[in-house]
């Protein structure tokens, strides 16, 4: 799509084509701009994993919240905190 762009279709007639809106055929194209399908579909994986990775460290900071919001609640939870490094 993005090469049919830039072989002189128009943008307008290409997002009918496809579904899509002129402003999303443009932002492809300041994103994708001199890539190779190869290289989107890699820039598109770790894209993916980044959000995936993200989720995870998410995950674990309100675990480690809780923790410390059970633990306070105890009284052995200053002792406990220490020894975990979270304090």
């Amino acid at each position: 799509m993005l090469r049919e762009h830039e072989a002189g279709a128009k943008a307008g007639d290409l997002a009918r084509k496809h579904g899509i809106s002129e402003a999303t055929l443009y932002n492809w194209k300041a994103k994708y701009r001199g890539m190779d399908v190869s290289d989107a579909k890699r820039l598109k994986a770790l894209e993916d994993e980044n959000a995936k990775l993200k989720e995870l460290a998410v995950d674990q900071m309100l675990e480690a919240a809780a923790l410390k919001e059970l633990l306070s609640k105890n009284g052995k939870a200053r002792s406990f905190i220490g020894a975990l490094g979270m304090s």
